[in-house]
């Protein structure tokens, strides 16, 4: 029989008492709740904050943007200027990427969609074994705009089809807040950018970019295998 829930009165210490289920006719077969166990949905904040975070931030180590981030510090000498524009950049073309992240969710059930998160991530894991470069016309970005909307506009430029980019679709798309991915990936890529540019070349050069590469690259398998597991228990297979 099915429950529908209530909850108690107020204890003397005025808590609330633990929420109780009691017969709800005409509705067997389903069970309904109220609300979401608070630790639960602090969890859920937390990993959909932190797994973007760690991703963007292993995945762009040796990325294009890294490079360009390099070639803006020495040509400007000027890293806040710099920083806040990988930032406003960052939050533009993440936005857009989330939002057609969770838009291009809505289409598929759980099951189909975990098993194309799961390709996807499997594809990016690849992806980052490649060393990226950074082409000659994202590079050559108009100096007489100043440090700040130079570094915007290059870096939103760079950013369209890479793949942190890719990444940020996919976790918007797994992940039901939105915000908080777009948070998360725009930490990972001041995380990966800033020493970058506030060090300079010292900073590159003292990176393991091979390591970095290859546990980014462990990294979106796991995702990977935690897409196939989804899709297997929404399947109804496990």
């Amino acid at each position: 029989m099915a429950y529908a829930t209530q909850e108690s009165a107020q204890t003397d210490r005025g808590l609330t008492r633990p929420m109780t289920r009691t017969p709800y006719p005409g509705r067997e077969g389903c069970t309904c709740h109220s609300r979401v166990d608070p630790p639960l949905e602090t969890y859920l904040m937390l990993d959909s904050l932190l797994v973007p975070t760690a991703i963007v931030a292993l995945a762009e180590i040796g990325d294009k943007t890294q490079l360009l981030a390099l070639i803006l510090a020495a040509r400007f000498r000027k890293p806040w200027p710099i920083i806040a524009g990988i930032v406003a950049a960052t939050l533009a073309n993440h936005a857009a990427a989330g939002a057609v992240g969770a838009w291009f969710g809505s289409f598929f059930s759980d099951a189909v969609l975990h098993w194309i998160l799961a390709a996807s991530f499997c594809a990016t894991a690849l992806w980052t074994l490649v060393p990226d470069k950074l082409d000659d016309d994202e590079a050559s970005t108009s100096r007489k705009f100043g440090p700040f909307l130079t570094t915007l506009i290059a870096f939103f430029l760079a950013e369209i089809g890479d793949k942190t980019q890719i990444a940020t679709v996919m976790l918007a798309a797994q992940y039901p807040e939105l915000w908080l991915v777009i948070i998360g990936t725009t930490v990972g890529m001041l995380i990966a950018n800033v020493p970058v540019v506030l060090a300079g070349n010292f900073a590159a050069e003292k990176l393991p970019l091979t390591l970095i590469r290859r546990l980014a690259a462990t990294a979106f398998f796991v995702l990977a295998i935690v897409a196939v597991y989804k899709a297997m228990q929404s399947s109804g297979w496990i």
